[in-house]
């Protein structure tokens, strides 16, 4: 019994041994359960950067909890505003091929040095009247991006070689070769408000070879009268975007009255007029035109249509309405009371209410039909004194003869002398007669 009690404290001395040694590694644990005020007061004063550190630790870990919950938020709010900041509009997505011309934009103009067209300055895809133009070219090209990008090359181009706004603001073209042939009214239409006509009245024409002769200066002058039009479409002060394939407010009706000019079918300056214009004026003015009438047309002019359906696509040729009897426009514009008397309406004639291009009165206005009269006096004498020669020689005559299709009608009368004299008399007064015509379409 004795020696089982004196080996028991053998094993309580190696707890103690343990124990003495726990709270050596780990005091800060040990100080709670000894009972050693001792080292339990020693161990907060020694130390205060270990007790005082521990609180700090939290206010640590907060921080830098919060700081990457601050941060996301930021990230988030970013990540919103992006999509925004290049949204593009609607109208960019939603017509074809729009996007993609403006891109092309900056190095068509750069390309050609002109940034201006119809009074529009180009410039991104948030400026209105920019989107309007290239609407307009795209829809000339059925939504061909390449073909329209073209053609918006050349009109600008053009534009910069002719210079139309400075047409309009200075130059004056000739009474004599002009007056009479060129008209703008506007008229209420109640589906698209304020409606542009261009009227020309080519019945109009004193002397052929003087009017039509000068193929640069009768484009001018038609640009003037066209480039006016225009600029009463107001198509700078567009503030809604066109329709692709809906209606179009910036679009003007155009007249064209033949009312007896039947001989333009021999006429080879009048020919080349007419496809210059239409060259010109199915680039550069493409979709400005709602519609077109053709009035008082003989059937002879087919050959016109034909040459039109080689540069216009098949909406512009729609568009084209031909009319034999020039009073039954009115028929067309039952809306518009006062639409002239000689084309079926109630107002003004056009000489009084239409607004034209400045003119010259550089020769009066009897003079062209008296030398036309002499003229024609002179062909008739060379051609009875002479008939064989004046056959080749009705040149100075205000219609001129060079042509092929005309030299098969000089042939003809070859035969009976006094015919053959006869006729050239009659090709070389229509200068007399196409003023009276004129006046009455009027």
């Amino acid at each position: 019994m004795s020696s089982e009690i004196a080996a028991e404290p053998a094993p309580q001395s190696v707890p103690e041994t343990t124990k003495t040694v726990e709270p050596t590694t780990a005091a800060v644990e040990v100080n709670p359960t000894e009972p050693k005020p001792e080292e339990a007061v020693v161990a907060p004063t020694d130390k205060p950067a270990e007790t005082t550190p521990a609180p700090a630790e939290v206010p640590a870990e907060q921080t830098t909890a919060a700081t990457p919950v601050a941060e996301p938020k930021d990230e988030t709010t970013d990540k919103k505003e992006e999509p925004q900041a290049p949204a593009q509009p609607e109208y960019l997505t939603k017509i074809p091929g729009l996007n993609k011309f403006f891109e092309s934009l900056p190095e068509i103009l750069n390309k050609t040095g002109h940034t201006e067209m119809w009074g529009v300055p180009l410039k991104d895809s948030n400026n209105i009247p920019t989107v309007n133009v290239l609407i307009k070219f795209l829809r000339a090209n059925e939504g061909n991006v390449k073909q329209a990008e073209e053609q918006l090359t050349k009109a600008l181009e053009w534009r910069k070689e002719i210079n139309p706004i400075e047409i309009v603001k200075s130059a004056k073209f000739s009474a004599k070769k002009f007056e009479g042939l060129g008209y703008i009214t506007s008229y209420i239409d109640p589906s698209y408000g304020e409606t542009i006509f261009t009227w020309n009245i080519y019945g109009g024409v004193k002397d052929l070879h003087s009017t039509f002769g000068d193929l640069d200066e009768f484009i001018r002058w038609r640009t003037a009268l066209m480039e006016r039009g225009v600029q009463e479409l107001k198509l700078n002060e567009a503030t809604e975007v066109i329709e692709y394939d809906g209606e179009d407010r910036y679009q003007m009706l155009q007249v064209h009255d033949y009312k007896g000019v039947s001989f333009l079918r021999l006429d080879p300056t009048v020919k080349a007029a007419s496809k210059k214009t239409i060259e010109v004026f199915s680039t550069a003015y493409p979709e400005l035109l709602r519609e077109k009438f053709f009035i008082n047309v003989p059937t002879i002019m087919g050959w016109m249509f034909g040459a039109m359906k080689i540069f216009l696509s098949k909406n512009t040729i729609r568009k084209f309405h031909p009319i034999s009897n020039g009073a039954n426009l009115g028929r067309e514009f039952t809306f518009v009371e006062d639409l002239p008397k000689s084309y079926g309406g109630q107002g003004a004639e056009l000489k009084d209410a239409g607004r034209t291009v400045p003119l010259i009165d550089d020769i009066p206005a009897g003079e062209p039909a008296k030398a036309a009269t002499e003229a024609s006096k002179e062909v008739a004498a060379a051609k009875a004194e002479e008939p064989k020669a004046a056959e080749a020689e009705p040149a100075p005559a205000p219609v001129p003869a060079a042509t092929e299709a005309l030299k098969e009608e000089a042939v003809k009368p070859e035969e009976p002398a006094p015919a053959a004299a006869a006729e050239p008399a009659k090709e070389a007064e229509p200068a007399a007669a196409a003023a009276p015509a004129g006046e009455e379409s009027k």
